[in-house]
């Protein structure tokens, strides 16, 4: 082996270090600031996420909780994640990493043309990202984390965003087409259309949260209502009666449902009800009339102008 080649491999073993490191310390971070933070507590502990700081500000202060901090470690972890699997890309795949990357790519391409049709080519790189920052996410507490999913306010802020595509969708449509919108099928369902617009990421927020805080909560609960068995049964054992064997396992078993199986669950249907509501803002059949309805006026303008 060439000197040259050794120096490019070994420069290449170092990148991936750092891709790595980028991986894993904003994780470690939030475990760091999780033990230093969190206060001694008896009991079951079902309270939200930590403030770690307030700024004051004129109207409210603007505070810095423990799900904002995750949620920044979680994008992180991301983005080390993409640049590690797209590193060294060949235009034919030769190493794993690039075949799982291509997997990814294919199978969120097929997603979207399945769900949202050719025209919205492109929201892949949306869709992967939703069902990858969700999911990383609520699988964030295997480790001990505040899971971000499981505040209200990570996911009405998921929820507005998804609103904003809808909302611009429609506007493609024509901002007249779009309050015409309002009095279908008569002007009576008015006010009903009005809540029923509003209601898409109210509801969108509220069932991500609601699914991943209550499966904490029941987790945390089942616990503890375990150790409680345990010294209850086993008890009056010297020695044994200390260590909460019902708690060894059993939680580990119901996790796997709460917490991994209904935030992958979540995760991809908050992922499909962005890409049918998309879709279904501005439908193919009206989109290729206005297409036509375009086509036809510019032929018109055409023959003016000759």
């Amino acid at each position: 082996m060439s000197e040259e080649k050794r120096g490019r491999d070994a420069r290449f073993r170092r990148v991936d270090g750092l891709l790595i490191a980028l991986m894993i310390l904003p994780l470690l971070c939030c475990i760091a600031l999780k033990v230093l933070y969190t206060p001694e507590s008896q009991g079951v502990d079902i309270s939200g996420a930590m403030i770690f700081l307030e700024i004051p500000f004129p109207l409210q202060p603007l505070i810095i909780s423990e799900s904002q901090v995750n949620s920044w470690a979680v994008i992180l972890t991301l983005l080390g994640l993409c640049l590690y699997l797209t590193h060294g890309l060949t235009e034919r795949a030769e190493t794993k990493r690039q075949l799982a990357a291509e997997w990814i790519v294919e199978k969120c391409e097929g997603l979207v043309s399945m769900n949202m049709g050719e025209r919205y080519a492109g929201y892949e790189y949306l869709i992967a990202a939703i069902m990858g920052l969700s999911a990383l996410s609520s699988l964030s507490c295997l480790i001990g984390l505040f899971a971000p999913t499981g505040d209200v306010n990570v996911t009405a802020g998921w929820a507005i965003l998804v609103f904003v595509l809808i909302t611009r969708q429609k506007l493609a449509g024509g901002f007249l087409n779009y309050l015409k919108g309002f009095t279908e099928p008569i002007p009576l369902f008015t006010p009903m259309n009005f809540i029923s617009e509003f209601s898409t990421p109210v509801s969108m927020a509220f069932r991500h949260y609601g699914n991943v805080m209550s499966g904490a909560v029941i987790s945390a609960l089942l616990g503890a209502a375990l150790g409680g068995l345990s010294r209850l049964l086993l008890g009056w054992i010297p020695v044994v009666g200390s260590i909460p064997l019902l708690q060894i396992g059993l939680p580990a078993i119901f996790s796997i449902y709460f917490d991994v199986f209904s935030g992958l669950m979540q995760a991809f249907i908050f992922a499909m009800l962005t890409m049918l509501n998309v879709s279904g803002a501005f439908p193919q059949e009206a989109w290729e009339k206005r297409q036509q309805k375009k086509t036809i006026r510019k032929q018109r303008a055409a023959l003016a102008k000759g």
